[in-house]
């Protein structure tokens, strides 16, 4: 028998994710709070920038987390929850709010990464721009 092999999250890729997270943020003078967890939605990085809220943290970790083992940006469970789908609200671990989306790697969600601490909208945009920059270096080898 034959497993399957996939692509991981590594702890290089999740902090190079993270930079990159950062410096779209420190650009555009917003401070934040990443998180990066692997596909099990378990933790691999979290740094928070100097002036953000502390209850960010648990924010960003659970948008992650929701993001990662279901495969899907967060604004998704948002948008169900909008449409009357209130009961994932009770699931344990679920963060209905805009600022997470898987990290894919030649099409398998090896994490996700979310970002807390400016407002939903932008914090969607900053965690796919950081996305997006971590698949184009390993993309790149």
């Amino acid at each position: 028998m034959e497993l399957p092999k996939q692509p991981v999250l590594t702890l290089e890729l999740a902090q190079a994710a993270v930079a990159a997270a950062q410096e779209y943020a420190v650009a555009r003078g917003w401070a934040i709070v990443t998180a990066v967890v692997d596909a099990g939605g378990y933790l691999v990085c979290l740094e928070r920038m100097d002036g953000v809220a502390v209850g960010t943290v648990q924010v960003a970790v659970l948008k992650a987390q929701s993001s990662a083992v279901f495969r899907a940006p967060s604004k998704t469970f948002e948008n169900a929850v909008d449409a009357g789908l209130i009961g994932l609200v009770g699931l344990p671990g679920m963060a209905p709010y805009e600022g997470a989306v898987p990290i894919t790697i030649d099409g398998v969600t090896v994490g996700a990464i979310a970002v807390s601490g400016v407002t939903k909208e932008v914090d969607g945009e900053i965690a796919q721009a950081a996305a997006d920059a971590a698949a184009a270096l390993v993309a790149r080898g």
